[in-house]
């Protein structure tokens, strides 16, 4: 086979691709029974009669899950049908117990809607949802616990999800990342879900097929799975849409069919045919009735949802103006970040200081100490008054620091602790000039060659002061008694 340069590709193809998300919905209990849905528990510990499918047990619709599918579908901007039909969707495999999967196929709770993003030339775009529909999950197959064995565990069976079916309207793999990036930040401001991959609450298929630069027809596309990360998602379209460029140049067809990704070697493989959904023999399941929901209840839930990610960012552009692009960006990602910069800059009137601290101390804090921003040591209140205390001038920027991390251990106000630790700030000469002294003779080659006309220790020497007081000196009066000596 020819190898197909990035560059050539680049001239004479274009990847389209559409992707699947699964999302596990947040519920205490299974989708059709009352088993828990509780993460990393025994294996096997959370089945019952419906998820094991024993004759005669009967399916009844998680209520909730049904309220968390319709808050998630009015995020996307679906429009939400007010009957939808459960229908049976029918392959064998050892961890699907009944021998088919309760989805929605030809009625689905919602269809339409849209994920905004932004493209790498800056130009944003709306990429559209086909349907958001509600399903169960199947169990999980473990191919690595007994050698030559493979263990089923049916915990999982009947998790309640959705799956939201894009467009196929993504042109990149950086593109399909920023739309998962973009789709799963509305899912945690909507909190529908913990959309963990690592727990496989959120799950993505990719579709992917290439055409020839100008050409509007689809062609035919393969599926990638085992994707368990937004990068293996990029790494596997990429390697995909390379492998189908050569086939095409060499003059070959692209078969559909499923793909696997291999990450240790990153390389894709086939797995199996891929299915139509006439293989599936869909039809509606006879053991639950049309899924109802009405007008005014969708209108109940749409009354109920925060402000999303996108007015957020154009709230804050707006509000806060000090703020960059970048800056927007981070402070909005989570929804408990957003909430806890707003609770600080508000008392402290300093919005720019305000993200500075939190997009360095705050962050680096909870990732040392695996905290979360909701349950964060340091209140919002108290980061305020530590701010206003550099502002007024009451302690020094390296004394704050100092402050800070004995908030974070203590959770004490910033003032009590500045008072127990002598950390406000000395701005009076006698105690400063002390201070120079001390350094000047504990540092004698560095002030015999700064007091010789090299300027550029001064700032080594106020480093020096700033330690012996422990952040307390008043670095600005430092720097000007220092230059006074020097015209001594």
């Amino acid at each position: 086979m020819t190898t197909t340069s990035p560059a050539a590709v680049a001239e004479k193809y274009e990847m389209v691709v559409g992707l699947e998300v699964h999302v596990h919905l947040k519920t205490a209990t299974k989708i059709f029974c009352r088993c828990s849905t509780s993460f990393g528990d025994a294996p096997n510990a959370n089945t019952c009669p419906v998820c094991l499918a024993l004759p005669g047990a009967l399916p009844v619709l998680n209520q909730h899950a049904v309220e968390l599918a319709v808050r998630a579908a009015v995020a996307l901007e679906c429009d939400v049908h007010n009957a939808s039909i459960f229908a049976r969707k029918n392959y064998f495999y050892p961890d699907l117990p009944k021998g088919y999967q309760i989805s929605q196929f030809d009625r689905p709770l919602a269809t339409g809607g849209k994920v905004n993003i932004v493209r790498a030339d800056g130009t944003p775009v709306d990429i559209g949802i086909t349907r958001v529909h509600m399903e169960e999950d199947a169990g999980k197959s473990i191919h690595d616990r007994f050698p030559g064995s493979t263990a089923v565990d049916l915990n999982r069976a009947g998790v309640p999800l959705i799956e939201i079916v894009s467009e196929p309207e993504i042109r990149s793999a950086q593109e399909a990342s920023a739309y998962l990036h973009a789709l799963k930040q509305i899912l945690e401001y909507v909190a529908v879900s913990d959309v963990s991959m690592e727990e496989g609450s959120l799950r993505v298929d990719a579709n992917i097929s290439t055409r020839r630069k100008g050409v509007t027809t689809l062609g035919t596309k393969t599926e990638l799975k085992n994707l368990n990360s937004f990068s293996a998602v990029v790494r596997a379209l990429d390697v995909e849409f390379a492998r189908q460029c050569t086939v095409l140049d060499d003059g070959g067809t692209i078969e559909q069919q499923t793909m696997l990704w291999d990450e240790r070697v990153e390389e894709v493989r086939p797995a199996r045919s891929k299915e139509g959904s006439h293989d599936y023999r869909y039809f509606p399941e006879p053991d639950l009735p049309p899924l109802v929901v009405p007008p005014e209840a969708i209108d109940a839930i749409r009354r109920t949802l925060p402000e999303l990610p996108r007015a957020r960012r154009s709230r804050f552009a707006t509000q806060y103006p000090a703020l960059t692009t970048y800056d927007i960006e981070v402070l909005t990602s989570d929804p408990a970040l957003g909430d806890y910069f707003e609770h600080v800059a508000r008392p402290s009137e300093d919005p720019k200081a305000t993200a500075n601290w939190i997009m360095g101390e705050v962050l680096a804090t909870l990732k040392a100490t695996g905290q979360s921003i909701a349950h964060f040591s340091v209140r919002p209140a108290d980061l305020a008054s530590l701010l206003t205390m550099v502002r007024d001038g009451v302690v020094s920027h390296s004394a704050a620091k100092q402050i800070f991390a004995v908030m974070v251990k203590t959770g004490d106000p910033p003032r009590t602790i500045a008072d127990r630790e002598g950390l406000l700030k000395v701005s009076d000469d006698t105690s400063l000039a002390k201070w120079i002294d001390e350094v000047l003779a504990e540092f004698p080659a560095e002030a015999q060659r700064f007091l010789g006309g090299e300027r550029r220790l001064q700032g080594v020497l106020v480093g020096h002061v700033m330690k012996r007081s422990k952040g307390s000196a008043d670095p600005k009066r430092v720097n000007q008694l220092l230059t006074a000596r020097l015209g001594r």
